[in-house]
């Protein structure tokens, strides 16, 4: 058994995405110097300081922390993360875009609902790795991720973030998929929660004005179908090899936040099919290694907690460049490694290291 080397592999192709994704955010971010009111400096300075740096470090240490230990305590991770969520409705909360999912601690703004995502996956992989011998009983192992769903889905949906409540959901059901839950079982909960975004949409319009923006991106092509209809411009415009490093047009007049859910646009704009055929490549690669770590572990909270995290990233990570080529619904989530956003990427990496961790005990 290996108890002190990461798995290498995992972690060439995190250093990769790394640097990819700074040198992708670096040209995007020069989309921003026509904008009013936005300070490129501070936008770079964020990513590397609180993303890169703080990540970087939180990563290493994750990956030293025995990832048994939270197993101990994921109740009151999992409960933390609930609370700590609930603030963004508390004084300490701010809106942007239409959306209260920041808190505001003064030197820096964070976003609770990435650390909501990780406790979500620790409990539900300490439940799940708790009841393996009774996994086959709908009792123990649909509901209590249903009743997990539901206050999760709670808090989400009130600011809202149906993008991240998303990404949980499919991180749950590939989490009950790998731990030998009945299929039957699992149909009853992808339909349950099928009809449940049906009654939704009754009463969340946006979710519904999204759908049909989705279906009809040339419908409203000045509002509603802005966005995708400048993305499409922005990844036909770059063909097969792209126009070049930092020589988009569309990210500094048309594509609304370059740095952000669009970047992907960007990408493909310089980068080109190829460039993107590359990017995707790259998270693949990251899925299997990940799901290579998790099937050599012995311990099956190890095992589930990897897929959880795998999932986590890469899902989010397909969902966001999905949106961006008009074959799902937009929901502004941010390219994970990729993106502006520093507590996206600074919970990415700690993440990452906690993946790094379980490979050290990998047989």
């Amino acid at each position: 058994m290996r108890v002190q080397k990461i798995d290498r592999p995992f972690f060439v192709i995190v250093i990769i995405l790394m640097l990819v994704g700074f040198l992708i955010f670096s040209s995007a971010s020069l989309g921003l110097l026509t904008r009013d009111g936005i300070n490129i400096s501070s936008a770079i300075f964020g990513q590397i300081f609180l993303g890169l740096f703080l990540g970087s470090v939180l990563m290493f240490f994750t990956s030293r922390i025995d990832y048994k230990n939270y197993k101990k305590y994921s109740f009151y991770i999992f409960l933390a993360s609930l609370i700590l969520t609930s603030l963004v409705f508390s004084p300490l909360g701010f809106e942007h875009g239409g959306a209260k999912r920041w808190l505001d601690l003064g030197i820096f703004s964070f976003q609770p609902a990435e650390f909501l995502k990780l406790g979500f996956v620790i409990y539900l992989a300490a439940w799940l790795s708790s009841a393996k011998k009774r996994i086959h009983s709908f009792k123990f192992s649909i509901l209590p991720t249903v009743a997990m769903l539901v206050f999760t889905g709670a808090i989400l949906i009130m600011q809202p973030d149906m993008g991240t409540f998303l990404v949980i959901f499919i991180s749950a059901i590939s989490m009950l998929l790998v731990s030998g839950v009945k299929w039957k079982h699992i149909f009853v909960t992808i339909l349950g929660a099928l009809g449940f975004a049906s009654v939704l949409v009754l009463f969340k319009p946006y979710i519904w004005q999204r759908i049909l923006t989705f279906l009809q991106p040339s419908a409203d092509v000045l509002n509603s179908g802005y966005q995708i209809k400048q993305s499409l411009i922005a990844v036909g415009s770059g063909q097969i090899f792209g126009r070049g490093f930092g020589k988009s047009i569309q990210k500094f007049y048309s594509l609304p936040e370059p740095i952000g859910d669009s970047i992907f646009a960007v990408t493909a704009e310089e980068w080109g099919f190829v460039g993107c055929a590359f990017l995707v490549a790259l998270f693949l690669f990251f899925a299997y290694r990940g799901f290579h770590i998790a099937s050599k572990t012995t311990d099956n909270f190890g095992g589930l907690l990897a897929v959880g995290i795998v999932i986590l990233i890469v899902s989010q990570s397909f969902i966001n460049m999905a949106s961006m080529i008009g074959i799902f619904p937009l929901t502004g989530m941010p390219l994970l490694f990729v993106s502006h956003g520093g507590t996206a990427l600074m919970f990415t990496l700690l993440e990452v290291g906690i993946v790094f961790n379980i490979s050290k005990k990998s047989s």
